[in-house]
């Protein structure tokens, strides 16, 4: 049985796990409402299932090769709350028996991390934006999308705009432009977009 932890000691792994990538601390409680306590937070990086970046504000959370194993075993052994329902136990056996599947296989952890593209999209951009509605780089972003395919990542940077709130535009000084500009641009209208900006939601 894995060592036992706070809830929110162990919403923080799995969000991790989960993101595929560092995540501020503000970001945990903003997009997965999780408090990280400097107690809690002390512990998993004692026990090398977390590192976390102090030196910076906000805290920089990364979670350890020792801490996915740690979640992968969690995920297989965990118990439910006291006075929890018939649904929940059978919620947890399904999840159980799916675990065991993909774990055997060595596919749990891909799974995990496969994820939304959009959400990876939108947590890269945060994760290089230094302010809100920041200009960045789609030749930055691409390398950090788990190799996910240019015309796939294409169609998904389109939908996103015509939310309102995400920006594609062609970098004006043609001469900064770099090979990977070109090759990471999106083609709108005739025109190369190698800059995209994300309001905040």
């Amino acid at each position: 049985m894995p060592d036992q932890y706070t809830t929110n000691a162990k919403a923080t792994l799995l969000a991790l796990v989960l993101a595929n990538r560092e995540m501020l601390n503000t970001e945990l409680v903003k997009e997965h409402k999780v408090r990280l306590s400097p107690g809690d937070r002390d512990r998993l990086n004692q026990d090398g299932l977390l590192v976390s970046s102090t030196n910076t504000r906000p805290y920089v959370h990364r979670i350890t090769d020792q801490g996915i194993d740690w979640c992968m075993a969690d995920l297989v052994d965990s118990e439910l709350p006291p006075r929890s329902g018939p649904q929940a136990r059978m919620h947890l056996d399904v999840l159980r028996r799916l675990v065991r599947f993909l774990r055997q296989r060595g596919m749990l952890a891909d799974a995990l991390r496969a994820g939304d593209l959009e959400t990876l999209i939108r947590g890269v951009y945060s994760e290089l934006s230094v302010g809100v509605q920041d200009w960045i780089r789609l030749a930055r972003i691409r390398p950090k999308l788990n190799g996910a395919d240019k015309s796939e990542v294409d169609e998904v940077l389109l939908k996103m705009t015509k939310t309102g709130t995400v920006h594609l535009a062609p970098d004006s000084n043609r001469k900064v432009l770099t090979d990977a500009d070109h090759e990471a641009a999106v083609r709108v209208g005739g025109e190369d977009k190698h800059l995209i900006a994300i309001e905040e939601s």
